[in-house]
């Protein structure tokens, strides 16, 4: 028996892919994970957190859900709510993964908003798993591998948009302006759109 743990990425930076990972852990996985030193990816370089994404993938069983910037501007303007639109992301990696782990004990989420959030966003078949959501649930070891590979993913995801525009995207919300402001006079302001969250206060601003 185990238990899967979900985690996301993406979701404070202004530019990028909204990233959620779920991961199954039994015992024989928590064992090579905890020798690895898994931890929240908060507590990693960008780089360890990379290179020991590839190594969970090795050993558990994952499923990772990208939500594009274009696909992310989209879903909010129908859920008018993050923590809605995050419920449904969350939602669709668990069900991905239960699809491929058998003798799941539970569904451990680090907690962002209502509990019936996430259990509303399950389809049918999905819903008679036990969730539990809680804060700081990254103390947990499939938590914290989940919240690795969002990271790592959204790092390559954000690497791969910089790439396709020319031009390297930053991190985070706050040093995010000046790039902002380049990319709206190379391209015009549609382009945020397809590279940006535009519900963040700085697109207003802009």
């Amino acid at each position: 028996m185990g238990h899967i743990g979900v985690d996301e990425s993406g979701k404070g930076d202004y530019f990028g892919y909204l990233v959620i990972a779920a991961v199954y852990v039994d015992d024989t996985a928590e064992e090579k994970l905890r020798a690895m030193k898994v931890r929240d990816s908060k507590q990693l370089l960008d780089s360890t957190a990379q290179k020991m994404a590839t190594q969970i993938k090795k050993i558990c069983k994952y499923d990772v859900v990208r939500i594009s910037p274009e696909k992310y501007n989209l879903l909010y303007k129908r859920f008018r709510s993050l923590n809605k639109l995050l419920a449904w992301g969350h939602a669709r990696a668990i069900e991905n993964l239960l699809k491929k782990a058998q003798n799941v004990d539970f569904v451990l989420i680090d907690k962002f908003g209502d509990d019936k959030l996430v259990k509303e966003m399950l389809f049918e078949n999905s819903r008679k798993v036990k969730l539990i959501q809680k804060t700081k649930a990254e103390s947990d070891i499939a938590v914290a591998a989940a919240s690795i590979l969002a990271r790592a993913e959204f790092l390559r995801t954000l690497r791969q948009l910089s790439l396709l525009i020319g031009y390297k995207l930053p991190k985070g919300s706050t040093h995010v302006e000046e790039a902002a402001k380049e990319m709206i006079k190379r391209h015009g302001p549609e382009i945020l759109d397809k590279i940006a969250k535009v519900h963040f206060k700085i697109t207003k601003k802009l």
